[in-house]
């Protein structure tokens, strides 16, 4: 072996130590950096992921609200039959429940006897108003009529009053002449200057004379009677007259309020009338909206009440999503922002809009909200509940109902 052999012998077990050593080292190199790499791109997702998560405001606490439609009896009745079951889709408009009718079409065949009536009574008193009128016209021109024959009467009296007083002055002044001439006969008769003949006609005269007057004095005080007896008929007719002048409008206002009283009457029996034919055809129960039939209580032969409930119809057509969201998420949510909500029912996703913002806590609307006036107060975040409604068109949203559980997550932006 030469000296070159004998060196490579003395060097090989050294480098081959050496070379022994190497690929753990570079193994750990490798793996420093790998771990270096997992970290980094660990830090980088776990920034992305806080970065993307501020975007959104999710919640577990919701889940799918609609329209509750319950369905009662308006009047009391028995049912006669039911044409629906629960979980059946109905038609706005299709009949659920009939009421046996019976009652109703006898209450009708009632009230439109009455009605009758009433407008029989109110044709009835519609003539008395002109006749009244009428009589009110005639009377007070008989009325008139009577003070004017009393005044025409009272003046003729009166007239004749006048005409006996004349008479009476004129024969009293007749009398006082004659009664004169038949004093100064009886003094010549006592000196026997006339005769006795002369002094009787004279005498007889002057007695004749004080009848006359006499006589017209009666007259006076008859015709003074006359005259008194016919003011006081002027005055009763004039009283007559003025009563049936005042009482002539009361008259009229009478029969105008047994009118109306009659057409108040006609209209409470056609209200009457139409509330039982209402009655009538609320014997025939229809759905007022479309949806699906539920919790039927309604049962062939059973005996109801006016309000108790016979259905409830769920519409499956207006839904939404109720989110209790914490008071401390509500900061960035506003109507109109975007939301994917996940159904667990249907293990899947759909679209949705935020579409108004609740208007207090769920806590406040409770049957017994909390009070904090104890002195014990302790800080609970509350919930509020926000309206997101279903974009239209997706599929399977004939498949939701109320209640169903979803986890809606809101875009913020």
């Amino acid at each position: 072996m030469s000296v070159d052999t004998e060196k490579e012998a003395q060097v090989s077990p050294n480098a081959a130590a050496v070379d022994a050593a190497t690929p753990p080292a570079k193994a750990r190199r490798v793996n420093r950096v790998l771990v270096g790499a997992i970290l980094l791109a660990l830090l980088a997702i776990g920034v992305g992921w806080y970065v993307y998560s501020q975007g959104f405001e999710d919640t577990d606490d919701a889940q799918v609200d609609g329209h509750l439609n319950p369905i009662a009896s308006r009047i009391d009745g028995t049912i006669k039959a039911v044409h629906a079951e629960d979980n059946q889709a109905v038609q706005s408009g299709m009949l659920l429940v009939e009421l046996d009718p019976g009652d109703q079409q006898v209450a009708v065949q009632q009230a439109q006897a009455q009605y009758d009536q009433a407008v029989a009574q109110l044709g009835a008193s519609h003539p008395n108003l002109p006749i009244t009128r009428l009589s009110n016209e005639n009377d007070l021109a008989s009325q008139q009529a009577e003070v004017v024959a009393a005044e025409a009467t009272l003046a003729a009296a009166e007239h004749d009053l006048d005409s006996a007083t004349a008479k009476l002055k004129e024969s009293e002044a007749v009398n006082e002449r004659r009664q004169a001439d038949f004093g100064r006969y009886r003094t010549l008769f006592d000196k026997q200057e006339v005769s006795r003949a002369d002094y009787d006609q004279y005498k007889s005269t002057a007695a004749a004379q004080a009848q006359t007057v006499a006589a017209n004095e009666a007259s006076v005080a008859s015709a003074q009677k006359t005259v008194e007896q016919r003011k006081a008929q002027l005055a009763q007719q004039q009283s007559k007259l003025a009563q049936t002048k005042s009482s002539a409008p009361l008259q009229i206002a009478i029969r105008e309020a047994d009118i109306q009283s009659q057409q108040a009457n006609a209209e409470a029996a056609q209200a009457a009338l139409e509330q039982s034919r209402l009655n009538l055809g609320y014997c025939r129960i229809t759905a007022p909206v479309s949806g699906v039939a539920t919790e039927r209580s309604a049962e062939v032969g059973a005996r109801i009440s006016k309000g108790q409930q016979l259905f409830m119809i769920v519409q499956t057509d207006d839904l939404w999503v109720t989110a209790n969201f914490k008071e401390t998420q509500l900061a960035r949510i506003h109507p109109g922002q975007p939301v994917r909500i996940y159904v667990d029912a249907l293990h899947d996703d759909f679209d949705g809009t935020v579409e108004s913002m609740p208007a207090v806590t769920g806590s406040r609307t409770s049957v017994l909200p909390p009070e904090n006036a104890t002195g014990n107060y302790v800080k609970v975040i509350q919930r509020l509940p926000v309206r997101i409604r279903f974009n239209p068109g997706q599929k399977d949203l004939d498949k939701l109902r109320p209640g169903m559980s979803v986890e809606p997550k809101v875009k913020l932006n």
